[in-house]
């Protein structure tokens, strides 16, 4: 036969009424109304199949029953209010600063840090998106973790996984037949520009740079209409944009890794991101 539980909140009422001999008092002090506290003692009295009290028009005394569960109900509250206590010290807070590329800022971050915060909630994490390499060179002084990419193979941190650079283009194949070619790529040290441009000018074929921009959204709108072709990820490729290859006219481009670079010292709060971006993102994810 199942046993039945004492519920902290039926305890508390008992407690209060066993303490002041009166239900008026307890549901003074609970800041309760009188037939609250009324309902929840007989609540328990009803679930553990016994009277607690002796009731009389000007008295309340513990019944033998009451005087027996007076001791078990102080010490269940006492160790529910312990076991709270030590799990609201060991909860996690604080602030982590994290780096990554803008389409993973917009695309993939999102639902990762949602779940995260989720688990998490004393931890507060604050986002730059935007390009990677001078963030990598700041950790620890502005960032405590960074999402980068590197060339294949290279860059240090820890290998989440490898992403193939994609041309992309709107729905207008007059683009990519434009001579010069217009091209739609990010500033200086972005690694996607400047494989663009070396691939192009290793097929010997003419280019013109038509917009560059930090933004993503920015460079994949002025592609989608067709005012220009870019470089993108094929793991985050814009689904309004084309893929362009070989059949196009468009030179092979490189592969790309996606690594984690942490701080030299990192606080509890930022590991903790750490090893959720790893699970999420890495091999296994």
């Amino acid at each position: 036969m199942t046993q039945p539980l004492l519920d902290p909140e039926l305890l508390q009422a008992f407690l209060a009424v066993a303490e002041h001999r009166s239900f008026t008092r307890a549901a003074s002090r609970l800041n309760r109304t009188q037939s609250a506290v009324s309902m929840q003692v007989r609540r328990l009295e009803a679930r553990l199949g016994v009277a607690l009290f002796q009731r009389s028009t000007v008295h309340v005394a513990l019944s033998p029953a009451g005087e027996g569960l007076l001791g078990y109900a102080g010490r269940i509250l006492r160790l529910q209010e312990e076991a709270v206590a030590r799990l609201r010290r060991h909860r996690i807070g604080g602030r982590v600063r994290l780096g990554v590329m803008d389409d993973y800022g917009a695309l993939l971050m999102p639902r990762l840090l949602a779940g995260f915060a989720a688990a998490q909630p004393e931890i507060r994490v604050e986002m730059e998106t935007g390009l990677t390499s001078g963030m990598v060179e700041r950790l620890g002084e502005a960032h405590d973790l960074v999402i980068a990419m590197h060339p294949a193979g290279q860059g240090g941190g820890e290998f989440l996984r490898r992403e193939q650079a994609v041309w992309a283009a709107g729905t207008d194949p007059a683009v990519e037949a434009a001579a010069p070619l217009p091209v739609a790529l990010y500033p200086e040290g972005c690694l996607f520009r400047h494989w663009a441009m070396a691939a192009l000018d290793a097929a010997g074929r003419p280019w013109r740079l038509a917009f560059v921009s930090h933004s993503l959204a920015a460079v994949e709108a002025v592609a989608a209409e067709g005012l220009a072709v870019t470089v993108v990820k094929s793991g985050t490729f814009p689904p309004r944009l084309r893929r362009l290859g070989p059949r196009e006219g468009m030179p092979p481009l490189p592969e790309a890794d996606i690594r984690l670079h942490r701080a030299p010292s990192l606080s509890p709060a930022a590991g903790l991101l750490a090893e959720h971006l790893a699970a999420a993102l890495g091999p296994g994810g």
